[in-house]
């Protein structure tokens, strides 16, 4: 291991050469270059701060660091200097309500633009909540907000593949959005003749609904196809389905990849996991989960994969996946009697568990929380309803959660150690189980047309 110094400022760091070359284009470019600067025993970089150089390095270490306001700004102009993309992902991990703003001002003074959108997407969600601060900012800062497609909340219900003779009940088939403004849902599209989302795994990666796996009729023949609704252009494509075909498994993406989770497979509990590469367009075999498990609870945290796994009759373990090491770790325990985690949402460094009582009364949810960067629990005030599973729709987006059911579309509050509620809208007209997500709509694709009542 080849040990460089760098001084930043007036301090000096040593650190591993090869870390600099696979995070940093800087250091890429200047090892490439055969200037006189990498032969010297020291590096010298000017007109940064010292502080920013060493959060990268942290970040290029695998540490996971919570900034200070003065710290995204040093490390915003460190990543931007240094061309350093982990440290830039780390930062669009970060955003949120109390730093967007000035994310959204320092990436475009330094030029990372891929965080300056992702921070003008994310004012757009909560635009609502922003509005006296927005009016602080420059005339075409604010037009670029307003040029953005925001969040909305959208549901589907659980249908099977249509035959010929089903033709008729496929006016239920339909993709829908919550209108914020009018408080109802209107259509977005409809599922293709094929496609089933009884017992699939539904998620969306890159503003793409993918839809894997799931059963035909009531003996469960598993799908051998998956589809991909691209929202943009209005169209679905026809994708190959995982290798090993399942149903009642849970689908979630990262980075241009799927993944789908155990599941079931002629009618037996798996452990198998796959992982679909958008851009390759093939399925690949990853590490097994460390027991067959279905319909896992599971969740994505500042762009890592978590799941919960239960042992009987009490404890409840969250496991994560790093893709890196293809591997699964062990990451704590919840020890609650006779309790099982149903539902599993995260908002910033919070993963929320959704669990019954001991009673097994699902009607009345407890809540725990897990924060990632501290290993704290902390248990959630009260009990929450859950009239017909709505807790288990819940999706968030910026400091809101969206939960759902026939009678009721009910908008929280993430506020402390509680959530409060704030908003009612109209409930979603199916009946079974339903399958939330947020999708960026664009304005023309939008339609008046309502679901069915």
């Amino acid at each position: 291991m080849e040990i460089v110094k760098v001084r930043v400022g007036d301090s000096v760091f040593e650190t591993n050469k090869s870390l600099l070359l696979r995070d940093c284009e800087y250091f890429r470019a200047l090892y490439r270059s055969g200037m006189v600067e990498c032969h010297q025993e020291e590096i010298h970089v000017k007109n940064l701060h010292a502080r920013g150089f060493l959060i990268m390095l942290a970040v290029a270490g695998g540490e996971r660091p919570a900034l200070s306001d003065d710290e995204i700004l040093e490390a915003i102009e460190c990543a931007a200097f240094f061309q350093s993309e982990p440290l830039a992902k780390h930062l669009q991990d970060l955003l949120s309500s109390d730093n967007c703003l000035l994310m959204y001002q320092a990436s475009a003074t330094y030029g990372l633009w891929r965080l300056h959108e992702m921070s003008a997407q994310f004012i757009r969600n909560i635009y609502s909540d922003l509005q006296e601060e927005l009016s602080g900012l420059p005339q075409e800062m604010i037009e670029y907000v307003d040029s953005q497609v925001p969040s909305v909340f959208v549901a589907v219900g659980s249908h099977s593949s249509c035959a010929a003779e089903e033709v008729p009940m496929a006016a239920t088939r339909t993709v829908c959005y919550l209108d914020e403004d009018e408080k109802d849902w209107k259509v977005l599209t409809a599922l293709p003749m094929e496609a089933s989302t009884s017992l699939a795994g539904v998620t969306v990666l890159d503003n793409k609904l993918y839809i894997v796996g799931g059963v035909h009729g009531f003996d469960k023949r598993a799908v051998d196809a998956s589809f991909c609704y691209d929202v943009v252009t209005d169209t679905w494509g026809l994708l190959p389905g995982p290798r090993q075909p399942r149903y009642n498994l849970t689908l979630i993406g990262l980075e241009d990849c799927l993944y789908a989770i155990g599941g079931e497979s002629e009618r037996r509990t798996i452990s198998s996991v796959e992982k679909y590469n958008v851009v390759t367009k093939e399925w690949s075999f990853v590490s097994h989960l460390p027991r067959p498990v279905a319909g896992v609870a599971c969740a994505k945290s500042m762009s890592r994969i978590f799941v919960c796994l239960w042992k009987p009759m009490e404890t409840n373990e969250i496991y994560e996946y790093i893709p890196k090491k293809d591997t699964w770790v062990l990451v704590t325990k919840l020890l609650k009697h006779q309790s099982y985690v149903h539902y599993m949402v995260a908002h910033r460094d919070n993963l929320y568990v959704i669990r019954n009582t001991p009673k097994d009364d699902f009607l009345r949810c407890l809540m725990d929380c897990y924060n990632i960067t501290t290993g704290q629990w902390t248990s959630m005030p009260g009990h929450y309803g859950n009239s017909k599973g709505a807790l288990f729709t819940s999706v968030v987006r910026g400091d809101s959660v969206f939960t759902l059911n026939r009678t009721m579309t009910l908008e929280y509050t993430i506020d402390g150690n509680t959530w409060k509620p704030r908003n009612q809208m109209q409930g979603f007209p199916r009946n079974g189980s339903v399958w939330t997500f947020l999708l960026r709509i664009p304005n023309e694709r939008k339609n008046v047309e309502l679901c069915l009542k």
